[in-house]
C-alpha cells in the first residue's frame, strides 16, 4: 500500500506522475467534446473524467491534472467547449471549470481518508464533489451575471438552472465514475510513482 498511486508522497512529479496527470488533463479536455444529445440537455464526458482523475490519481495529482486543463484553456488553447483564452474567465460558466479542480481534489481526498471498499461509497464521494461543483459554479455565475455583465439575476435562479437535466446527467456520471474506478482499482493499485 505504501507505493499505491493514491498514497505515494514521494516523487510527486516523477515521469509516471506527469504521464498520468497529462493523460487525465487530455481526457478532461476531450471529454468536453464527446457530446451525447439528450432531449433536454447534452451529456458530455468531462465531469466523468474530472471525478475519475481524483479517484484514480488522488487528491493532489487529480486536482493538478484539472488545474492544467484550466490553465491550458486560459492560455488560449481551444480546450473549453466554446474555445479558450483569458477572456473565458468572464464567461458565467467558467466557475464550473474552476470547480473541477476542487471536485477532483475533494473526491480524491475523501477516497484517501475514508477508503474505497464499495461502489456506493465512491458514488457518495462523487455526489459530494458534484454538490461542491454546483455551489462554486453557481456562485461564480451569479457574480459574473450581476457584477460584470450587469444582468441582475437572483442566486436561486442560477442554482435552479441545474435542475433537473444537468443534475440527472451529473448524477449518472457520479455512478459511472464510481463503478469504473471500482473495476479499475485492481489494475492501478500497484502502480508506483
Amino acid at each position: 500500500m505504501k507505493n499505491n498511486i493514491l498514497n505515494s508522497n514521494t516523487n510527486f512529479l516523477s515521469v509516471r506522475t506527469m504521464i498520468f496527470c497529462s493523460l487525465f488533463t487530455t481526457l478532461v479536455a476531450v471529454g468536453a467534446f464527446i457530446r451525447i444529445p439528450l432531449p433536454v440537455t447534452v451529456f458530455t464526458m468531462q465531469f466523468l473524467f474530472v471525478l475519475m482523475s481524483g479517484l484514480i490519481l488522488g487528491s493532489k495529482r487529480g486536482s493538478l491534472s484539472c488545474f492544467l486543463y484550466v490553465a491550458i484553456g486560459i492560455l488560449g488553447f481551444p480546450v473549453f467547449t466554446e474555445g479558450g483564452g483569458p477572456m473565458y474567465i468572464l464567461k458565467p460558466t467558467f466557475g464550473y471549470l474552476i470547480a473541477f479542480i476542487f471536485a477532483a481534489f475533494l473526491v480524491g481526498y475523501l477516497k484517501e481518508k475514508f477508503g474505497s471498499d464499495s461502489t456506493l461509497k465512491l458514488s457518495v464521494y462523487c455526489v459530494i464533489a458534484m454538490v461542491n461543483t454546483y455551489i462554486i459554479g453557481s456562485l461564480y455565475t451569479y457574480f459574473i451575471l450581476n457584477y460584470v455583465m450587469g444582468t441582475p439575476i437572483k442566486y436561486w435562479m442560477c442554482l435552479a438552472s441545474l435542475f433537473p437535466a444537468t443534475f440527472l446527467k451529473d448524477l449518472f456520471s457520479c455512478f459511472i465514475a464510481a463503478a469504473s474506478v471500482k473495476k479499475l482499482s485492481k489494475h492501478v493499485k500497484n502502480l508506483e510513482f
